[in-house]
C-alpha cells in the first residue's frame, strides 16, 4: 500500500466498517467488469464509468468529456489512473444490504458516500473539443 494512503485509509475504513466491510478488489472486479456503473449522491448521478475485462475504464462526469484509464488494487482500495495524468484516485467500495457504495479514500468524514448502480444507458460523453 502506498504510504501516504495509510492514515486516510484508516479513517475511511473506520467509517465504512461501521456500516459494512470493504469490498475486496477481486469482488469489485467481478461486480464492475463488463458494466457501466453510475455514481450518485442523493439520487443525482455525478458520473458514470464503463469497466472492461483488462481493468481499463472509460469515465465521464455528467456532461463532461470521457477519460480512459485503468484501475488496480492497493490493499482494500481500488485505485484509478487516467490518461494524461499521473494522479491516482483511490476508492473504497462496500455493500450495505443490496446496494453498493463508494467513497474516495481521501474523502473527509462528512463527504457522503456515493451509491454505485448499473447504468440504464450507455456511457454518455460530451464532444471532445480541440486538436
Amino acid at each position: 500500500m502506498h504510504p501516504r494512503l495509510a492514515p486516510a485509509l484508516a479513517l475511511v475504513l473506520t467509517a465504512a466498517a461501521a456500516a459494512a466491510q470493504p469490498m475486496p478488489p477481486e469482488e469489485f472486479d467481478t461486480f464492475a467488469t463488463g458494466r457501466t456503473l453510475d455514481y450518485a449522491v442523493d439520487g443525482r448521478v455525478l458520473g458514470s464509468e464503463a469497466y472492461f475485462p483488462d481493468r481499463t475504464v472509460r469515465d465521464a462526469d455528467t456532461g463532461g468529456p470521457c477519460r480512459t484509464g485503468f484501475w488496480y488494487p492497493d490493499g482494500p482500495a481500488v485505485c484509478f489512473v487516467y490518461d494524461g495524468s499521473d494522479q491516482r484516485h483511490c476508492w473504497l467500495y462496500w455493500r450495505e444490504g443490496g446496494e453498493v457504495f463508494a467513497k474516495p479514500v481521501l474523502a473527509g468524514p462528512d463527504e457522503p458516500a456515493q451509491t454505485v448502480t448499473p447504468a440504464a444507458t450507455p456511457l454518455s460523453c460530451a464532444p471532445e473539443v480541440g486538436v
